[in-house]
This record gives C-alpha cells, sequence and structure tokens, in this order.
C-alpha cells in the first residue's frame, strides 16, 4: 500500500462518491441512469432504487451543503426512457427534501438531460474552495487548483477481483490535482487499468502516470492507496 498525500487531507473517498470539506460538497459520476432499460437485458439488482439508497446514505454521511452529479446521470444518448426520468425526479427529491443543492454537470451521454433535469445543467462548475469539476470528455473552460472528473469508469484487477477505483494525482492536470472518480452505477463493469496506457483512456484530462489508484473498501469502510501507475501497471 502507498502512502496518502498530504495534498489529498480534505478529501474523503466513500462508495465511488468523494467528499470536498472545504466546499461541503459530495461529488459522484456516471450514474447512468436508465442503463438496464436501455441494454434490454433484466438488471440483477434495482440499480435504480440502489443508486438512490447510496446517494441517500451520502447525503446522511456527510450532510453536505452541495452534491454535483459530475456527468452521465444518462445512459442512452437518443432516448428518454421513463425509467430514467422517474429516477432523476427521485434524485432531485432525495437531495432537496434534505435541503442539499443538487448540481447537474453534462456528460456525453446527457444530450436529453435538460428535458428531465429540474435545475440548469452546466458543462463545469467551480466549487466554493476552487475545486472546478467537469465529467471529463472535453476539457473544462474553467482553471482551478484540482479538478474532479467522471467518464473513464477506471478499475484495477487485485488477486483476480475487478474493483472499482479512483485516480488521485498532484499536478496532473494544468498543474492542479486531479480526482478521477470510479462509475457511481453497480452496472458498469469499468475499464482495467493493467497493461493500458494511460494516454489511451478516454479523457484528455486523464495522461499522468504519476496517478495513483484509490480502492475503497466495503468491509473496512476505507480507501486503500496504491503506488502511481507508473510503479504499480507492472505488478498487475
Amino acid at each position: 500500500m502507498a502512502v496518502r498525500p498530504p495534498s489529498a487531507a480534505t478529501l474523503t473517498f466513500a462508495d465511488r462518491s468523494v467528499y470536498l470539506a472545504d466546499a461541503d460538497t459530495v461529488v459522484v459520476a456516471d450514474l447512468h441512469l436508465g442503463r438496464a432499460d436501455a441494454s434490454r437485458v433484466a438488471a440483477p439488482i434495482d440499480a435504480t432504487e440502489s443508486i438512490r439508497r447510496r446517494v441517500r446514505r451520502l447525503l446522511d454521511r456527510f450532510g453536505p451543503e452541495t452534491i454535483v452529479f459530475a456527468g452521465d446521470l444518462l445512459h442512452s444518448f437518443d432516448r428518454l426512457p421513463a425509467v430514467a426520468v422517474e429516477a432523476v425526479e427521485g434524485l432531485w427529491n432525495d437531495c432537496t427534501d434534505t435541503n442539499v443543492e443538487p448540481v447537474a454537470v453534462a456528460g456525453n451521454h446527457d444530450s436529453r438531460l435538460t428535458e428531465c433535469w429540474p435545475g440548469t445543467v452546466d458543462d463545469a462548475v467551480t466549487l466554493a474552495d476552487g475545486t472546478v469539476v467537469c465529467h471529463g470528455h472535453t476539457p473544462p473552460p474553467q482553471r482551478g487548483h484540482r479538478y474532479v472528473v467522471g467518464h473513464t469508469h477506471p478499475a484495477i484487477t487485485i488477486e483476480g477481483v475487478k474493483r472499482p477505483c479512483y485516480l488521485f494525482g498532484e499536478e496532473a492536470y494544468r498543474d492542479g490535482e486531479l480526482v478521477v472518480l470510479p462509475a457511481f452505477t453497480g452496472l458498469a463493469g469499468g475499464v482495467d487499468l493493467a497493461g493500458r496506457r494511460v494516454s489511451d483512456l478516454p479523457s484528455p484530462l486523464v495522461s499522468s502516470r504519476t496517478l495513483q489508484p484509490v480502492v475503497w473498501d466495503d468491509d473496512r469502510d476505507d480507501a486503500l492507496w496504491f503506488p502511481p501507475l507508473a510503479q504499480l501497471q507492472p505488478l498487475l
């Protein structure tokens, strides 16, 4: 295991989300609501209810002022299934009912999000602490000391089990910190980083081999930090 960098002291990782204490904000990405409907394959779990339940747990745990959905709230590019509309409305109500401000950032799957999201949909947002949150499929227009993104669905295989992971790096994008979130939905398999060049990942923000994988351990309720990809990938 690796040591947590001091610059990450104000970040709390939990259940594929990150809580930024200085901004009192939770960020999640890649919920892909309506994915099971779009695939025409029965989901092994009630994915929508599972996502809503997990979001509510995060709101209970951190009591944030704001939660940012950092892109790909929806799964379908060209249609808006009723189940996805209901899920979006449910998430909005779950947040506002607990006095948490929900903020939506557009992802590459969210071409129809403005049709069902009650608030505005931004390409990127800057939080109170100067962190820029965007989806990660295109560079954000804003500059900040930290960037939080989704989109790439990173994962690493540990002892034969593929696990979703975060990526964290100092001076990893525009000389600022970079936090890459795993997909929040449990239906996403994740992109295994073993044997894959970081520069081949589908995000112009993610290219540094100094990024450290971080795996959330449900049993320990803790985040496990790994060495930078430059050191770790040859061992995977």
